[in-house]
């Protein structure tokens, strides 16, 4: 096998050419919209720290990286998908457990080692082409919802929890995407990304809120003992 291999995943693609899935291509702008609409209220916010902009370009290369994977279509290709995929999981995973649980650094990364070998073995008791690969997404889908149901602020609990129900949606469009070929040749690969996209954008928008809020409170204790 080799890395310019044409791959066939979705019922969109009928052939190996460029243009082949032009929805589920096209609609990877929603992540480029996503990322700006985060990026405008990562600016107003007042906070501005590095880690959710790095997370919000992270959304950006997710966009542009799909693009490449649905038009190009290669095993290659599929590098450019996956890659900023993880980056987000794992960026957003540390955030939220550091900033949101207030847990300490060796508990951050014991969660995270755990996440990631708890996801390996699901892939192995799960492996392509069981739930047309959505398995791959249960573990950040149950993260969402612990972390959403650990969380005391009302604010970030609601934001979190509405971001896991929309990510559970979008999963079950991942996963019927090529049981339903016969019906809708387009499938349903597209409207994941279009759900997905949503998804961030809440989760950025959560994260940029709570920074915002803390850094407001803290700003309010400093006056206060001038």
């Amino acid at each position: 096998m080799s890395w310019s291999d044409p791959i066939d995943l979705y019922c969109e693609r009928a052939d190996p050419s460029f243009w082949a899935e032009p929805a589920n291509a096209l609609t990877n702008v929603a992540f480029l919209f996503a990322a700006a609409a985060a990026y405008m209220r990562w600016r107003g916010g007042g906070a501005r720290d590095p880690a959710t902009l790095a997370l919000i370009v992270i959304t950006g290369l997710v966009g542009l990286g799909s693009f490449i994977f649905h038009t190009i279509a290669t095993r290659g290709a599929v590098l450019a998908d996956v890659i900023p995929i993880a980056l987000f999981i794992y960026g957003y995973l540390f955030l939220a457990l550091r900033r949101f649980l207030r847990l300490s650094l060796a508990s951050v990364f014991f969660t995270l080692i755990v996440f990631a070998l708890a996801s390996r073995a699901l892939s192995y008791l799960l492996p392509p082409p069981a739930l047309n690969g959505s398995s791959d997404y249960l573990p950040p889908l149950i993260a969402l919802i612990a972390i959403g149901a650990s969380a005391r602020a009302e604010a970030l609990r609601r934001g979190m929890l509405a971001a896991a129900a929309i990510f559970a949606v979008a999963v079950v469009f991942r996963t019927i995407d090529r049981s339903i070929c016969a019906a809708a040749p387009l499938g349903s690969h597209f409207i994941w990304h279009l759900m997905n996209a949503a998804v961030l954008y809440l989760l950025l928008r959560t994260g940029i809120d709570v920074q915002t809020a803390t850094q407001s409170v803290t700003l309010r204790t400093f006056a206060s003992h001038k």
